[in-house]
């Protein structure tokens, strides 16, 4: 099987099975994977042309995005090894690959006690800000919750939040 009909038939599973975002991510790396490897069969291409070929595509990208091409790259190869039931290893599980392209370490994130919130929400500068802060901190709200409160919903000085589940908060 050539490279230009495993992509062909790569196409069709994603159409079928996949969201659009997701077909929408894979197209930029399966069409220059296309290009560069067209007429090919698929089990001729190695590690090698893969690694160069990634390197290429990914060098002015950040790790996290070159993570997500190599990682896209061999869902494919997994894909066309697991449906044309070919007898091969994936040529993307190559130590050199995995090492090249592995995920950036996450930074933990810093966690504020209580009395540096509090000391947040004495010092606010309004009374939005301070209902702001206030909110986020003692509700457990995000942002996006937060912005699609209404002031309606309000009633003086107390405001009722109801959640799509089973328990409503009120303040």
């Amino acid at each position: 099987m050539t490279i230009r009909e495993a992509i062909t038939l790569f196409g069709y599973h994603q159409r079928s099975d996949l969201k659009a975002r997701t077909v929408q991510s894979y197209h930029p790396l399966l069409q220059r994977f296309e290009a560069r490897f067209a007429d090919r069969p698929f089990d001729s291409i190695g590690s090698e042309e893969i690694y160069q070929f990634l390197e290429s595509l990914t060098e002015k990208l950040s790790k996290s995005s070159r993570r997500l091409r190599y990682a896209q790259l061999k869902a494919f190869c997994n894909f066309l090894i697991e449906k044309c039931n070919l007898n091969m290893r994936n040529p993307c599980n190559a130590r050199l690959l995995a090492k090249a392209f592995k995920a950036p370490k996450q930074v933990a994130r810093r966690i504020l006690d209580r009395e540096a919130v509090d000391e947040l929400i004495y010092k606010a500068k309004n009374l939005r800000d301070r209902l702001t802060i206030e909110l986020q901190a003692r509700c457990g709200l995000r942002i996006g919750g937060l912005l699609k409160i209404k002031a309606s919903w309000g009633n003086c000085h107390r405001i009722s939040i109801l959640k799509r589940g089973s328990s409503n908060l009120s303040l």
